[in-house]
């Protein structure tokens, strides 16, 4: 077959569309060909998504007979906006994966100090504006330090150890995601995070494990398995609030949330705004200054999250409206505020305003530059900003070039 002969500048989702239509496939065959709705497939189609890795690109040709270049190759520049660029700490902290311990031949650290040695990483994480630079150097000796733990101690003590590598891989899973030539780790880290927790038998350790995966699937458009996994802990959770500290009263805000955003991302508004508000009623059961470090679930952040819903929603307008009752100033997180301003660019852009998009956009970047970096939305908006209005590509350039897409 001649690639691409009357596929000029479509993007991916055109391109499955053209070839879908021309197979005779209708949306929910092609769904479930591949293991997915025929909301999502409309969702790839139409752009409000970003396009599918390429494991799922490859299910999609095979089921429309056709090769995978046929979906990308005329779109190859548009897949790398998807991810950042790898980390120069991702060899380390993949050799500490990767390194498991066959014997406990050395005196495991206590786990109070790993305690507090990941506490501050995640102190580090929420302060710093290289939060991915400075976590990806203190990842690999706690990795390491949490996993010899869960062997060398026993009993209780043994599954304490298991709740902190939990939560390690939490911290891990941040650092992996989004970065080119990491997906494998970070499921690997996702699955091995899960175990760790289920061992633990920590009530706490394991909804934010649960946490964590639910956004992996989702985040690789697997909007049944984010949903139900994050339902299943929210069951798990439930009959144990009534005598629930903040933390995991918070843990479970949290999950309310992302079963929200799951949902908004598959087009289901009603659906979506139920869980926002029941999230929004655990919040106000939290104290005022409580700020869940894992999550940045809080009062606080439920502005935020109602933006993202708006955005996911494709409701410009009032995701802007709600930001304007959200002062980005009042997210303790460098990260989390960095990424509520990209959501915020994101409803500019729907709103085909761009001037304000990229200025948004370049205050995200002020607040925390390896947050924008990484983040697909807003690598893939400033790329088509430069090909926007001329009056706009001088500062579209310049962007491009502090969020790494231009040398």
């Amino acid at each position: 077959m001649q690639a691409h002969d009357d596929t000029p500048n479509l993007t991916t989702g055109q391109r499955i569309k053209l070839y879908r239509e021309r197979a005779g496939k209708t949306r929910a065959v092609l769904g479930g060909l591949v293991g997915r709705s025929a909301e999502w497939v409309k969702a790839v189609e139409t752009g409000r998504i970003l396009p599918p890795r390429l494991p799922m690109l490859t299910q999609i040709a095979r089921a429309l007979k056709v090769n995978v270049r046929e979906l990308t190759e005329e779109d190859h520049g548009h897949a790398d906006l998807v991810s950042g660029p790898g980390h120069a700490g991702l060899p380390a902290v993949r050799e500490a994966l990767n390194r498991w311990p066959m014997s406990v031949s050395e005196e495991p650290q206590p786990l109070e100090h790993i305690r507090a040695r990941l506490a501050t990483a995640w102190r580090a994480r929420h302060a710093a504006p290289d939060h991915r630079t400075v976590v990806g150097a203190l990842l690999p000796d706690l990795i390491r330090d949490a996993q010899v733990a869960t062997r060398a101690y026993q009993g209780d003590a043994q599954n304490r150890a298991h709740a902190v590598l939990a939560e390690t891989l939490g911290l891990t899973q941040m650092f992996l995601a989004y970065q080119s030539g990491a997906a494998d780790l970070l499921w690997r880290v996702v699955d091995r995070a899960v175990l760790a927790a289920q061992e633990s038998g920590d009530p706490a350790a394991l909804a934010g494990a649960v946490w964590f995966a639910a956004q992996a699937h989702r985040d690789a458009g697997d909007w049944d398995t984010a949903m139900a996994v994050n339902l299943d802990a929210l069951t798990a959770v439930e009959p144990q609030l009534e005598d629930a500290d903040d933390e995991l009263l918070a843990l479970y805000g949290a999950l309310q949330f992302e079963a929200a955003y799951t949902a908004a991302r598959a087009g289901e508004a009603g659906r979506a705004w139920r869980y926002w508000d029941a999230a929004d009623a655990v919040s106000r059961r939290l104290p005022e200054g409580f700020y869940q470090r894992w999550t940045s679930f809080s009062r606080v952040i439920m502005g935020a999250h109602a933006v993202t819903v708006e955005v996911e929603l494709r409701k410009g307008g009032s995701a802007l409206q709600t930001a304007d009752r959200t002062p980005a100033a009042l997210i303790p997180s460098r990260p989390r505020r960095a990424r509520h301003l990209i959501e915020v660019a994101r409803g500019h852009y729907l709103k085909r305003d761009h001037q304000a998009t990229v200025g948004t956009l370049r205050e995200a970047y002020e607040t925390a530059p390896e947050t924008i970096r990484y983040n697909g939305y807003a690598r893939k908006i400033t790329a088509e900003l430069l090909e926007g209005p001329p009056s706009l590509r001088r500062e579209a350039n310049d962007l491009a070039v502090k969020v790494g897409l231009l040398g």
